[in-house]
Order: C-alpha cells, then structure tokens, then sequence
C-alpha cells in the first residue's frame, strides 16, 4: 500500500467563528462557564393581557366623552346671558384698511347700531348665535396690538385688496406668532374697487399670504353685504378659541372700567373690573401692571354682569376672596446681601482726600448752578470792560486744566507778594474779604443766555460721520472675531500676567472642573436660587388650578398700593390688561433664554448691547449676554459669545423675576419711534440655573522662530520671562491639531522653547487658551416706552 495522503485547508477555507456556536452542548457550555451561574428572568403568570373588541370601544368612548367635558367647559363661559364676551381684536394691517367700519358693519349686520365712540371697547350681543363679542378697535400702536393679542379669543385682521401689507403690518404679525397663535379672521376691504376679472386672483394672492403666517387658514372674508358679515359672526362664534399653555397658567383680565381711590399722597387703592379668564384668581397672590410692575391684592369682589343692568334688581357685591394673613405674597424681589462677610478693607488717606476734594467740587458745581436764574442766564465775574463775546469764552474752573489745589497755591503766592499781611488765602479765593476794594473795582459781574443745548454738542454732519465711523469700527470687530475668534495681542508694555490674573487654563474645556460658587459678584447674593427648579414648577402650577374666583366671572380686583400714574395710563381708548403672578414669579434669579436669531436682522449684535425684552406678558430693558447652547460637557461650562452668531441657537442670559413654563420671550431693539421697533431674536425661557458658568475665551498667538521636529523656538507670546514661568504649566495648541507646553524661558525678550507631540511647520500659529468666567449686569428695569398716549384721550373718574 502506499503512503496516506491527507488533505490541507486552503487559505480560503471557511472557519467557523467559536463565540457564534449556537448548537452547543449543555457539557461545552457549562464547561465555559466556570461555575457562574446567570440570573434568571422572573416570568409573570399571567401573561399579556389581551384586551377585546368591546373593552377598546369603551375605551375609546370614554377619550370622546372625556374631549367632549372639556370642550363644553370651556364654551360654557362663552355661552348663556351671564357668559363672559369673546375677546376680538380688529387690526389693521394695511394703511388704508378702517377698523370703525368693519366694527360698524358687523353692528349692522344683526339690526344694531354701531357704538357712539368708534375708539373704545364695545360688547355686542349676538342672540342668534347665543354668544357675546367683545370688539377691541386697534390704532397703528405696536405695544397696543402686543397686549391686545395677549388676551385675545379671537381676532380680525383687515386687509386691502389695493394696497400691500407695510412694515408695520408685517412687524405686528410678527409678534402675534412669536408670542403665541391665536385663531384669526382675515378680512379684505375695497374689494369692490377691483375689477371683477382680477378678484378671483387677488383672493388667491391674499389667502397665499396669510398661510405664510398662519398655515391652516384657508378662510378669506368679506364685509360687503348683511350676509358676508353674518357669516364672519358666524365664524367667530363658533370657533373654539386655541389655548395658550403659557396664558392659561395664570389667571389674567382685560379691564372694562377702572377707578383710582387715592389712600396716601403718592399711592391709591386701583379697582379694576372685568371678566376673570385662565386660571382662578387668588388674592394671596400678586398681579402684574404693565410698565408698572407687581402689586398686592387688597381683595377681589363680584361685579354686575352688563346684560343685568336693565333688571330692576342689582346684584349687592360680595367679597370673592381675600388675602390670608401669613399666606400672601410679598413685594420683596432681591435678597439683602450681608457685606460683613466680604473681605473689609479701611480707606487710605489718599482715598480720603479724593473723597474730600470730590465733595468740595459737587458743592462748588452747586453753588453754580443756584446762580442762574429763571431765564436761562449765567452770571459771570469778569475784568470791567469785558464784552459779552468775550466773556463767553472765559473758562469755567470745571474745565480748567490744573487743580483747586494749585489755585489756593497761586492765590497764596499772589498774596504774599503784595504784602498784605492782613489778607488770608481763604478771603481771596471765595471773595469775603473787606480790605480788597481795589480788587472789586477791578471786577463787574455779567449775565450771559446760557445755550439750551449741551456745551460739547457737535453739528449734525460731524455727529453723522461719527456714528457712521462708530459703526464702521464695530463691522470690523465683528469681521475680525468671525475670522480669527477671540484671539487677542498681548500688551507689550503691560505684564501679562497683570492683564489677564483673572483668567485661567483648563486642560478640558468640556470636563476640567469648575466651582460654581467661586468668586461670585455681589450680585448672586440678590438673586433667589431653588433646589429643584422643576419640583417647584409642578408645585406652583399644580396650586394654581384651584381657586375660589371662577373663569368667567365678572369681578373688581382692588389693588392696593398703586401709584398715581398706573391709574393716569388708564385710558378707553386702549387695552388695559391685569394678570396675575404664580408664587415665587416676582423674585428675582437668572434667566437663562433659549433664543436663535433673526435672519432678516443683518447687523452684528453684541453682548451687552441693551434690548427690550418681551417675556411673556411682561416687557424690561435688558443688556443681555450670549452664550453657546451646548450640553456635552460635564463641568456645565459653556462658552461666552461676543456676538450673536447667525444661525442655529443660543443662549441669553439676564437677571429678572423667575417664570414658570415654556414662556415665548422676544428681543427688540429699540428705535426713536415706538411703533417700529426692530426684531433681534426670538426663543423661549428654559430655566433659572444659577450653577451655569458662561466663560469668555481668549486666545494668545505665538510665532515659530526656530523649528527642530518637536521642539521649536516661541516669540511674540509674552515679551518677559516672568510672564512665560508664570503661564507655563497652560498647555498649548497649534491651529494644525499640534498639543503641546512650555519648557523653559530663553533670553530676556520673551522667547521661549517648547516641546509638541508632533513636528510642526513654520506656517503654524502657536495658541494658548485663557478663560474668565463673565456675568450679566444688574440692569434689568421694567420698560416705560408704552406710557406715551399723547394721540389718545379719555375721561377719568377718581373715587374720592
């Protein structure tokens, strides 16, 4: 026989991987597993529960019957003769749209005559569709629509067949969506002015322009006929008003009459009256007056309903509800900060006389201005036979160069050269001395007309090229941190580690970490921080649900403690609104907002720069600060923006009073007419963390002077060697992905030797990062651009 042969494997013969094996024995396994033994799974007896035919119907019809309560609820204060009326704005959006007659016309339509004053509020009662609406008439007044739209059911937007939408129109659209959609009604006038082959297509163009703003609006209305304008009574009456979910947590009121009760010289008891929307009112808690602030309930009452005025009995008022002793809420918004726990420090003797010689300048500005007169006149000591002209450009002491110190100086000298012995310094500088009648002859006084203007104002051309140079350079700032960002030049005649002490390495930015309560301002010991933020929401939202004063109810808030001018804002012509706080909603915390900005907005905009801020139902002057909406890192750092980047979301930071839920905030900048105020940026409030850190980098840029594969010699960084030993253990990076950190100092003019973990080429920039924690400003004040109602006029009655 001859030799076995045997058979070899190929390099392309299949192996089966050994951790796949699913045929196993129970040897094999038991055999792998060394004894470990898997836990296993507990299996419930009984099973999936499988749910019949009839149990998912019953379910299902038990969803409907529950749809069903909650709409009949929220009709129900619409419905009946003791319903509450549907709140309709009438805007309008275009220039030659009029609001008095579509209000009149929509009048005429159910047999009534239109309201004497076309300007105010006025109720009208649709008995055929069971319902009541309350029309509001809108001038052109930007914040007038804003706060309309906050209580608003409904609402009427007039448009023209003629005449486009203009900015204004644009810019109030705008608003409403931001701050939350309401159902609307588009109404087109001058229709009949168009002729009848272009109708067709100028309603196709309108109801394409309205779904640009509200894309499930495929209604397109008419006032020309009874019947067109039944039919938008029609509309509105049956449509079911959409909730607000940031409205509908408090409690708020669009005030029918107001009436001022004067307690004190200043402050007054304010009772406003009007039907109750959202949640319950709770006199234990606060109310919000626009552009005046927070105010405490001195009780809350019922109020005749309108439709019982013709009934020959009258409703007694009645006490609603009153505040709890111990359970209302205070007017106290910021915690006093405790200053004898900070560091004390006695003021030296330089600090002293400063002080002294600050005070001795106010008298001295005093005492000049008790010497003008009524006429705007300045009086002037002057050498006899000094003309008018020339007086003028005498140079007051203010604008003198030298110091009052030099100035006794000088007198003294004077003095003492004459050799008048008799005559003290103090004598001669304020001029009560007797023996100096040859000095006072010498002198006369003169009156000057004092310039209405500031003394520094510049012409308008140079005032133009001025703002236009400031805008250039604020471009160029712009441009410059877009293409190298936050990279700055170290100061050659200032130390380095003197310019930036309070700034810090960190080898992670994503996970070093970073106390959150180190070397905080003073300011954090105003503000009021939670434990747990979210907790409390549920809390507070979950309290406000029950209350004693019912949505629909016809009540007086009287509001105790209110200045004189909330009551002279008051105004028929205007939507006067009241809502009312949850707990905790008047302290005062950071706010964190989670914006994204305006693409139509092109200009830079820069941390700190003051905008209006509309949060809400509530509007402050704000100077916000920018930074990234990031949340990979651990350390909760995020970086600091020096200018609102274009695109995708940020977030601003300001102090404010707390607010509770997804509230819409909006930032304005502010113009010199109120009415056209420009859109920024647009977000929503996402919390109040204190223990957020907004850190501002900045960036140190060397040159490679000498290069030896992973070593290479560092200039134009620091121009010391204090400055290289002080910033050495900060780790360096390249703008090519090198790491690396400084060895040792070399020579005296700030070179320095490093080392990298890769060889690097001379077209590389050398990088050391720096970063400083930045807070907002205390700045935040209510904004007062509203209270201008010089276009409007109203009668008011004070209760004596």
């Amino acid at each position: 026989m001859g030799s076995e042969q045997r058979h070899r494997a190929g390099r392309l013969h299949q192996s089966n991987k050994p951790f796949k094996s699913r045929h196993a024995s129970k040897s094999s396994l038991k055999e792998k597993s060394k004894g470990k033994v898997n836990r296993t799974a507990i299996r419930r007896t009984g099973g999936v529960k499988i749910v019949g035919k009839t149990d998912r119907r019953n379910a299902a019809k038990l969803e409907q019957q529950k749809k069903r309560e909650e709409m009949t609820r929220i009709h129900r204060i619409f419905e009946g003769r003791h319903g509450a009326p549907k709140i309709v704005p009438v805007l309008s959006l275009c220039p030659d749209t009029d609001v008095h007659v579509a209000i009149a016309s929509l009048y005429r339509s159910i047999g009534q005559e239109p309201p004497t004053n076309p300007y105010e509020s006025s109720v009208l009662n649709v008995e055929r569709f069971k319902q009541k609406i309350q029309f509001v008439p809108l001038r052109r007044n930007f914040v007038d629509v804003m706060d309309a739209f906050k209580v608003a059911d409904m609402a009427i937007l007039l448009l023209s067949a003629e005449v486009e939408v203009d900015q204004f129109g644009i810019n109030c659209l705008l608003g409403i969506l931001n701050q939350g959609l309401v159902s609307v009604t588009p109404v087109v006038q001058h229709m009949d002015k168009v002729a009848p082959k272009m109708q067709v297509s100028v309603k196709k163009s309108l109801v394409a322009f309205n779904q640009q703003f509200f894309p499930n609006e495929e209604h397109l209305f008419t006032l020309d006929t009874e019947a067109d304008s039944t039919g938008v009574l029609r509309y509105i009456t049956s449509q079911r008003p959409k909730p607000l979910a940031w409205r509908d947590l408090h409690p708020y009121m669009l005030a029918d009459d107001v009436q001022y009760v004067p307690s004190d010289q200043d402050v007054g008891t304010l009772k406003v009256t009007g039907f109750a929307r959202g949640n319950p009112f709770n006199a234990n808690r606060l109310v919000h007056l626009q552009s005046f602030g927070d105010f405490q309930i001195e009780q809350i009452t019922t109020a005749p309903n309108d439709s019982n005025k013709s009934n020959d009995m009258e409703e007694d008022e009645q006490v609603a509800d009153k505040p709890v002793p111990g359970e209302q809420d205070d007017l106290v918004a910021e915690n006093e900060p405790d200053f004898m726990e900070n560091e004390q420090t006695w003021p030296t003797e330089e600090e002293l006389a400063a002080g002294e010689e600050q005070m001795r300048l106010m008298g001295r500005e005093m005492d000049e201005d008790m010497s003008r007169n009524n006429n705007g006149k300045v009086t002037k000591r002057v050498p006899k036979g000094t003309s008018a002209y020339q007086a003028a450009w005498i140079v007051d002491s203010e604008d003198e160069d030298y110091s009052e110190d030099e100035d006794e100086d000088d007198d003294m000298e004077m003095t003492l050269d004459n050799g008048d012995d008799h005559v003290e310094p103090a004598d001669l500088i304020f001029g009560n001395n007797n023996n100096n009648d040859d000095i006072d002859e010498e002198y006369e006084e003169i009156e000057l007309e004092e310039k209405g203007g500031y003394k520094d104002e510049l012409d308008p051309e140079e005032e133009r090229r001025q703002f236009e140079e400031y805008m250039a350079t604020r471009q160029k700032e712009f441009n410059e941190n877009t293409e190298f960002p936050d990279e700055i030049d170290t100061p050659i005649n200032l130390p380095a580690r003197e310019r930036f002490q309070r700034y810090r390495g960190l080898q992670s930015f994503r996970t070093s970490p970073w106390d959150p309560y180190e070397n905080l301002p003073i300011d954090y010991a105003r503000i009021f921080q939670f434990e747990n933020f979210k907790r409390t929401k549920a809390r507070v939202v979950t309290q406000a649900i029950v209350g004693n004063v019912k949505p629909g109810t016809r009540i007086t808030l009287w509001i105790k403690n209110v200045p004189k001018e909330a009551y002279g804002a008051y105004n028929k012509q205007r939507p006067y609104i009241v809502f009312g706080l949850l707990q905790y909603e008047h302290k005062m915390s950071l706010l964190n907002f989670q914006i994204q900005r305006d693409n139509a907005y092109e200009e830079p905009v820069k941390s700190k720069d003051p905008m209006v801020l509309h949060v809400g139902f509530r509007r402050y002057s704000v100077r916000p600060i920018y930074s990234q909406n990031s949340n990979k890192g651990t350390n909760h750092v995020h970086k600091f923006e020096r200018f609102l980047p274009m695109g995708g979301s940020s977030i601003a930071t300001v102090y404010g009073p707390v607010v509770f839920g997804k509230v819409p905030c909006m930032f304005y900048k502010e113009t010199d007419n109120v009415n056209e105020p420009i859109l920024v940026s647009t977000g929503t409030f996402m919390n109040t963390d204190v223990k957020r850190i907004v850190a501002k980098r900045i960036v140190l840029s060397g040159h490679p002077f000498k290069i030896h594969k992973r070593s290479a010699v560092i200039r134009y960084m620091f121009f010391n060697p204090e400055d290289i030993n002080y910033f050495k253990p900060i780790q360096l990076t390249t703008k090519y992905g090198r790491v690396g950190h400084i060895r040792e100092s070399l020579g005296t003019h700030g070179y320095m030797k490093c080392i990298f973990d890769g060889s690097i080429t001379q077209q590389d920039t050398i990088l050391m990062n720096l970063y400083k924690r930045v807070y907002p400003k205390w700045n935040t004040e209510l904004w007062k651009g509203a209270l201008d109602s010089s276009e409007y006029s109203s009668d008011k009655i004070v209760t004596d």
